[in-house]
């Protein structure tokens, strides 16, 4: 019988809440049954939740997670939680920053400025710790009556056939059975459905262990990365330190070759540490310890994220290190393309070979993220005595010299495109572009006004979205675009952007949008290097799967239907009008 604690976990900062186990045995009914009741797990209900699909959480724990965890949330993270309608308590909470400082042996040798510019609504980063990113989402599921979550529900064994998965559960009342047509395996770096369908990840684990340690001191400096190599206190090694809401401190450091997690956490020896780094960084204060781990660094990911009717999703589906604040970036940005897919096969939209592009396009991010992390964790943590010499040769350099100073960036998480995808349309259109936003990447905000930028008209629409850029004039050809997509059985929202998209309405005689954005000064056509005549068809995750300079309506219906691998033939242009 599973018996998970009823005890808060111990903080100096927060308070956990114990929620009550759930009831045993009551028949689920949702379509989707997601184990894992983490950031990735939460975030992908919600979003099913924006396209009316229902589901059922399951997690182990009565609680959220200990530990600050997935500290930073970058600027893609915060659109995605935008697209779902949950980020303004992220913002109130965290903490933005945009710039870090690297010091070899005690001297500063860099200082890293993350791209900015006044189309971003939000900055590069965003520090906040795991509790408050739980917490949150944990709230908006509360209140949706299409998430339904199951507290202290151990996944013990699966079964699927070609209709459904069988979850075989352990709860404080006994065990029982769930059946649901998809599962998404959201359950992190131990997988319990990752091991019980017995699959393995490629990629690679690196020497050496580090401490993460949670304090809470008051310390007054900025919200900024910090990374020390080679301190005196620890030769060789490297300490990472991030300021956290609530006089919160992260504090990372590699551990000296040999060291075992139980040496390392001996609280004296810890103690010790953590007083040099503070005197390290000229702020020797008084402070108290929250929480502390010991991680090492690895690169892995499993070859397919689709097994049947089972999707795997975040750590359940790649484990990739800290450095560049990869992993829990990197799972919002699967379970954003996991979730309209899957939701759009669930409502019969779409034929399930659909969720085979989910696989392809993220086990190919998490690919280049392992790559690119990889260089990251070499750098922070050299794995042989070769690579150690080049990257303190790298570090001397830096203390005269100016050119090996990029080396330095740590390459932090970036939003991927999807330039190679199976559901992209038109190349020879695209062919026809030479700036703006391309064939698979994510559509760029851009800023309207004082408070107001283009994510938040269009961020939250739950299907495709058609961009039509408009002049000054009525346009039939443009008219008949906007409405070759009024009777499709997908969901299509219509923008309609340009001097011409005035507060009241379109040009007259125009077709009706759902979206109008003014456009007086040509600032969004710029960005997007459109002119008058220019379509953009976006993706649910508002990736980019087509754009022209001149489309057809039957082009355009065609790449819809291609880029939602739609059961249903496209439909035929209406006739034109007048």
């Amino acid at each position: 019988m599973h018996l998970p604690s009823s005890q808060p976990r111990p903080s100096v900062f927060y308070h956990y809440q114990v929620h009550p186990a759930t009831a045993a045995g009551a028949a689920a009914g949702a379509p989707v049954v997601i184990v894992g009741a983490g950031p990735i797990g939460l975030l992908t209900a919600l979003d099913l939740a924006r396209f009316g699909v229902a589901c059922t959480v399951l997690e182990q724990e009565l609680q959220v997670s200990h530990g600050s965890r997935a500290i930073v949330l970058t600027r893609r993270s915060l659109e995605i939680l935008q697209q779902v309608g949950v980020e303004r308590p992220f913002r109130d909470k965290g903490l933005p920053w945009s710039f870090g400082r690297s010091f070899y042996r005690g001297r500063e040798v860099y200082r890293m400025v993350m791209p900015h510019d006044a189309d971003d609504r939000f900055l590069p980063g965003l520090n906040i710790q795991q509790q408050y990113i739980e917490e949150y989402l944990l709230d908006f599921c509360a209140r949706n009556p299409l998430i339904e979550l199951r507290w202290g529900h151990q996944l013990t064994g699966i079964t699927q056939t070609d209709a459904a998965v069988t979850l075989r559960i352990d709860t404080p009342q006994g065990e029982y059975a769930l059946s649901a047509p998809w599962v998404v395996a959201a359950d992190g770096g131990r997988s319990t459905i990752r091991k019980l369908l017995g699959l393995r990840m490629e990629g690679r684990s690196y020497p050496g262990n580090f401490v993460i340690a949670d304090i809470q001191a008051k310390i007054d400096l900025p919200t900024e990365r910090l990374c020390y190599f080679d301190p005196a206190w620890n030769p060789g090694n490297n300490v990472l330190v991030h300021r956290q809401p609530d006089n919160m401190w992260r504090i990372d450091f590699r551990l000296p070759d040999g060291e075992s997690a139980e040496q390392a956490l001996e609280p004296a020896l810890l103690a010790r540490r953590i007083d040099a780094v503070l005197h390290m960084i000229g702020h020797p204060a008084a402070w108290r310890m929250d929480w502390a781990t010991v991680y090492s660094a690895n690169t892995l990911t499993l070859p397919q994220f689709v097994h049947g009717r089972v999707l795997l999703t975040g750590d359940a589906a790649h484990l990739l290190p800290i450095f560049g604040v990869r992993g829990c970036n990197t799972g919002m940005q699967d379970c954003n393309n996991a979730a309209w897919k899957l939701a759009f096969v669930v409502k019969g939209w779409s034929d399930p070979v659909l969720l085979d592009t989910y696989s392809a396009e993220r086990v190919q991010a998490a690919r280049e993220i392992c790559e690119e992390g990889g260089r990251s964790t070499r750098f922070m943590t050299p794995p042989t005595h070769g690579t150690r010499l080049m990257r303190d040769a790298v570090l001397s350099l830096c203390l005269s010299e100016e050119w090996p100073k990029d080396l330095l960036h740590w390459r932090t998480s970036r939003p991927h495109d999807y330039r190679h995808s199976a559901l992209n349309s038109d190349p020879a259109a695209e062919a026809g572009f030479s700036g703006g936003i391309g064939v698979g990447q994510p559509a760029r905000n851009v800023k309207l006004g004082a408070d107001d930028y283009l994510f938040d008209r269009i961020g939250s629409g739950a299907g495709f979205h058609l961009l039509v850029f408009c002049g000054t004039v009525p346009d039939p050809h443009l008219d008949r675009i906007l409405n070759v997509v009024t009777g499709q059985a997908l969901p299509v929202i219509r923008v309609l952007i340009g001097p011409g998209a005035r507060a009241g309405g379109p040009p007259a005689g125009g077709a009706p949008a759902e979206v109008l954005i003014g456009d007086a000064d040509g600032h969004v056509a710029r960005k997007y290097a459109a002119e008058a005549g220019t379509v953009y068809l976006l993706r649910p995750d508002l990736h980019v799967c087509a754009r022209w300079r001149k489309p057809s309506a039957a082009g355009v219906c065609a790449a819809l239907h291609r880029a939602a691998c739609a059961l249903t033939n496209p439909a035929a242009p209406p006739a034109p009008t007048g």
